[in-house]
């Protein structure tokens, strides 16, 4: 090879990472344990030449140097050489060849699961603490040294305001798998998702933001593809920096880089934003028993969080083996770099953090001040963009929905919950009514707005829509695990009938349910985020875990039969109803207080008799009819040139309740009537009223009419 004639240089500790350069490329890793770190040049037809090369110098734990003649292109990794002390955290073997951490683009997959993975012998009496001698090279996933340059061509971010936000949790490949409309090869893939088609979809719904779950190179686990199935989720990520290759179009990883590139700038110009789901709580080398891929490797005891009372073993609060420990300066540096990295380099928007919680655990438990919360408050290029917390993980103290800093968004899983047991008959009025107006008594006390709530009635890890009115229990069988994995407490309601086929009357009120969440979810305070395929009617057969199943459960469907024609302009109907009145997404949390002499309340809470809602009805167990009035003379909002937001009143009637039930309507604050704009019962004549009429409310529905202020 070529590079072995010029003389290798010291180079540079920063960054870390394999910089290319016109002369060759800087190699950097970080390992404070290792006693010496050897880079593996990899080449040939099946890669299966590696020269090692020592790297000469080692600056404050980091490994460098220069290696002249590298180019973008080629294939990498490392051998670290250090004690091998399970007892101790260490678990240094040479004998393993190591996935860069900083890697950008994967040179090659894990070729497939072998026991020379692993840094122990499977199966050894001594376990983990036996030490394993097989060469891994064959199997090992590799790096690329890659050239990230890219014409962004003056790319913008589109900086939607929170209030404005509609986001879409959606999967690359699902999304598009089944568009009939796209090239074979482009179906699945960055490209399909930057599509005309797809655009289109998502513009004429609505939508602002589009968030992927995991998009992070990610590892099938060994029990999955022994039983045909995959890690389709990607909740298994192996490298914070590499994209996923399986969704690209083109093979050749920088083809692939540009690809996903290309997909950012094109929804940009669209002016929809591209949020993350990231996983950066674990790593999918899983517990002391799984294998040595890259950061077990490289530092085990700097990298990942080990038991106070044996480092033999990891801590797990992510309930995958282990936790990436973000109190070492190591692990925060890791994670920090790969957040900015997916924003300068990459363009993206934001990130949804998956089991949050397990990041901002410090030694004493969770910690709102502590180290990684800081470092993102007073990063200048991640406190400006969309945060959003999955506020839990499975350890103790873990459940922190309410409880994040300033700057933060959070699923908001009591919104969820409650507005589930709402419609389905066994919350009353006063739960609703808090998550219906922003969830103050969660967020408010931190000095947040009311968009820190993510409000979410289905996401991709549990029902979907039509399942959640189609199914009392879970349906797991196709996952292979006896149906034992997947929530059991779902608050769901089957109307009746359990799954499909149903009989029509049931079908009927499933339809009328699922249009009961989403114009809950659209007509609530707060960010609303719809998983893709709701809007479709899309079913999964009752699977609330459908992690393992990259197939036709989970790919949507492009085929507009009727139901999701029904179901898809309903949704596009509340979205628009949400964007033209602006007291459907305040930037400040209602409080049913008047705010300016002559000004009415923000927001009136009324009783089917035809009068405000005193303490006494919010007591009253058996309430579950209500209405809320949003005054839009009450609206003091102005846009960033200082001209003051117009807004119609808007009049939310709900009845949660089994039977039909008559409502007053209140006076409007103007001159006109109440008009008509949308109901979930087809039962409820679309017709103007005048102030003070009674209207029939029927069971399990819910119905808007607005009226033009003075």
């Amino acid at each position: 090879m070529s590079f072995t004639r010029a003389p290798l240089r010291p180079g540079r500790p920063f960054p870390l990472g394999a910089t290319a350069a016109l002369d060759g490329t800087n190699f950097a890793v970080y390992s404070a344990h290792a006693t010496r770190v050897e880079l593996c040049l990899f080449d040939g037809p099946k890669l299966q030449r590696e020269t090692r090369i020592t790297l000469p110098e080692c600056t404050d734990h980091v490994w460098h140097g220069f290696v002249p003649g590298i180019k973008a292109g080629q294939v990498y990794g490392y051998r670290v050489h250090g004690p091998y002390e399970p007892e101790h955290g260490h678990r240094f073997n040479p004998q393993k060849v190591l996935l860069d951490p900083y890697a950008k683009a994967i040179g090659r997959p894990l070729v497939r699961w072998g026991p020379s993975l692993f840094g122990y012998r499977p199966g050894a009496a001594r376990e983990d603490l036996s030490i394993d001698r097989k060469n891994s090279a064959h199997l090992a996933p590799l790096g690329m040294v890659m050239d990230t340059r890219f014409d962004w061509g003056g790319d913008e971010p589109p900086r939607v305001p929170w209030r404005e936000t509609v986001i879409y949790e959606a999967h690359v490949k699902g999304f598009t798998k089944n568009l009939s409309a796209l090239p074979e090869h482009l179906r699945g893939t960055y490209a399909g998702l930057a599509s005309d088609q797809a655009i289109r979809f998502l513009k004429d719904l609505g939508i602002t933001t589009v968030e992927l779950l995991p998009v992070h190179h990610h590892l099938d686990d060994a029990f999955l593809l022994e039983n045909g199935r995959t890690n389709y989720w990607g909740y298994n990520t192996l490298s914070f920096f590499a994209f996923e290759p399986e969704y690209a179009a083109s093979r050749d990883p920088h083809e692939a880089m540009r690809e996903f590139k290309g997909m950012v700038k094109r929804l940009h110009q669209a002016g929809l934003e591209v949020i993350l789901d990231v996983v950066y709580n674990h790593t999918a080398e899983g517990s002391q028993r799984g294998p040595t891929l890259s950061l077990r490797g490289l530092d085990n005891a700097s990298y990942y969080r080990l038991s106070p009372t044996s480092a033999r073993y990891c801590e797990d609060f992510t309930g995958c083996g282990n936790t990436v420990n973000t109190m070492n300066p190591a692990g925060l540096r890791l994670v920090m770099d790969s957040l900015r990295y997916w924003v300068t380099e990459m363009h993206v928007d934001g990130f949804r953090f998956d089991l949050a919680s397990a990041l901002a655990r410090e030694a004493h438990g969770w910690d709102k001040y502590g180290s990684f919360f800081d470092a993102v408050g007073q990063d200048p290029v991640l406190s400006q963009v969309k945060l959003i917390a999955e506020p839990w993980d499975i350890g103790m103290g873990g459940y922190q929905v309410g409880n994040y800093p300033t700057g933060w968004s959070e699923w908001n899983g009591r919104y969820r919950d409650q507005i589930r047991r709402f419609w389905k008959g066994v919350d009353v009025a006063n739960d609703a009514a808090f998550r219906f107006s922003g969830s103050a008594d969660l967020y408010n006390h931190s000095g947040r707005n009311p968009q820190a709530s993510i409000n979410f009635i289905t996401a991709h890890d549990g029902f979907c829509l039509r399942d959640l009115v189609s199914y009392n229990d879970k349906h797991n069988d196709r996952n292979g695990e006896e149906n034992r994995d997947g929530a059991n407490d779902n608050e769901s309601w089957n109307c009746g009938h359990e799954g499909d086929p149903a009989p029509p009357e049931v079908d009927a009120l499933r339809k009328q349910q699922a249009k009961n969440f989403i114009a809950t979810l659209f007509l609530s305070q707060g960010a609303p985020m719809l998983v893709a395929g709701d809007e479709r009617w899309h079913t999964q057969q009752g699977n609330n875990n459908t992690y393992c199943q990259d197939n036709e459960l989970t790919w949507l469907s492009w085929d507009w039969q009727s139901d999701a024609v029904e179901m898809r302009d309903f949704t596009r109907s509340v979205i628009a109803l949400r964007r033209e009145e602006a007291v459907l997404s305040r930037k400040y949390f209602l409080t049913g207080k008047s705010h300016g002499p002559d000004l009415p309340k923000d927001v009136i809470w009324w009783n089917p008799e035809g009068r405000e809602m005193e303490g006494r009805d919010w007591e009253a167990g058996f309430t579950r009819c209500f209405g809320m009035l949003l005054p839009g003379s009450a609206l003091q909002l102005k846009s960033e040139d200082g001209t003051p937001q117009k807004s119609n009143t808007v009049l939310v009637l709900i009845n949660g309740h089994y039977e039909d039930l008559a409502m007053v309507l209140p006076a409007t604050d103007g001159p006109g009537d109440w008009t008509f704009r949308l109901t979930t019962c087809d039962r409820v004549p679309k017709e103007n009223l005048m102030s003070g009429a009674e209207i029939n409310l029927p069971a399990r529905s819910l119905t808007v009419f607005t009226s033009a202020p003075e």
